[in-house]
């Protein structure tokens, strides 16, 4: 998993084809929690599957983002592993772009209308 920072209030996590570990995403939440003023993307260009812990962990970030008025915005998600968030529902829990550029875009136009 890689972790970059795409501006100074995003970060980027580009997951890996098969996760590793659970401790990848608790890494990020760590890092998003300490330093509370962060938006995060992440990428799923890569992922060929996407375990319980994983989603988990991806619910638990949502939350503490948004408890921050903080987004977290999912991208590049193949429509197999897209098709696990419609069955058990949690679609419209999560923001979902085409591609990090978009997912970006998506993030500008949030602050522009917070504005």
């Amino acid at each position: 998993m890689a972790i970059l920072n795409l501006s100074e209030h995003v970060l980027l996590v580009t997951l890996p084809a098969e996760p590793q570990s659970t401790s990848d995403l608790d890494t990020v939440m760590r890092s998003t929690r300490s330093r509370a003023d962060y938006d995060v993307i992440v990428d799923f260009s890569l992922a060929e599957v996407m375990t319980s812990a994983t989603l988990c962990n991806l619910m638990i970030m949502e939350r503490q983002l948004s408890m921050t008025d903080h987004q977290l915005i999912l991208c590049s998600v193949p429509a197999r592993i897209k098709e696990i968030f419609i069955r058990v529902g949690l679609h419209r829990l999560f923001r979902f772009a085409d591609n990090k550029f978009a997912a970006m875009q998506s993030l500008e136009r949030s602050l522009l209308e917070d504005v």
